[in-house]
């Protein structure tokens, strides 16, 4: 099945299960959750596996940083709960993790996101950034060998939540320029004076 996923375009709800390694339980959950914040979805492989023991422990890295701007991040993999949580009590990376972990054993979540490969039944890596209207604002799928940059996406969420928090006025729109971090400021683009000046 194609993905079903665009930039700028809403999400399906999921009703799933995650298992909340902070808290050591399982809980139903919605995805997205319409509670106002922005939603990081960090797509990977398959528990027990190399590297994606370390995109995880990248994520939890940052993690604190993301929540309190406004993000929650969630892990997702075609594994069920019962597996994220014995990942999470073998993997001396992935135990330290305090990140919710979707069970998507059916997966529904993967395949509507365009992330389930064919060949082997797993998820691809990649991330998916959801503003809090659940809009698909970020969209990335890669080779499986290669781990996330958590930084990099750390980076390109506070961008768009600074496109986001920076309504368009009349004939000016704001817009972030390559190479762009965080602190630095953002393009206020007048769109018939400036062109050709950048």
């Amino acid at each position: 099945m194609d993905s079903i996923i665009s930039i700028g375009k809403s999400v399906p709800e999921f009703r799933t299960k995650a298992y909340f390694p902070k808290e050591d339980k399982i809980e139903d959950i919605k995805l997205p959750e319409s509670n106002g914040r922005w939603k990081i979805l960090t797509f990977y492989p398959g528990d027990f596996t190399f590297v994606c023991a370390t995109d995880i422990e990248a994520f939890m890295s940052l993690n604190d940083e993301f929540d309190k701007n406004g993000a929650d991040v969630y892990a997702i993999s075609t594994d069920s709960v019962f597996s994220h949580k014995g990942w999470v009590g073998t993997s001396p990376r992935v135990s330290k993790s305090e990140i919710p972990m979707i069970d998507d054993f059916k997966k529904e979540i993967t395949t509507a996101y365009g992330f389930l490969n064919d060949e082997s039944g797993a998820a691809r890596r990649g991330v998916v950034i959801l503003d809090p209207k659940g809009c698909v604002q970020y969209l990335s799928v890669f080779n499986d060998a290669l781990g996330k940059d958590a930084e990099h996406i750390f980076t390109a969420f506070m961008a768009l939540k600074k496109i986001h928090d920076t309504p368009s006025s009349a004939g000016h729109i704001c817009a972030i320029p390559a190479n762009w971090r965080v602190g630095k400021e953002a393009l206020n683009i007048d769109t018939v004076k400036d062109i050709g000046k950048l």
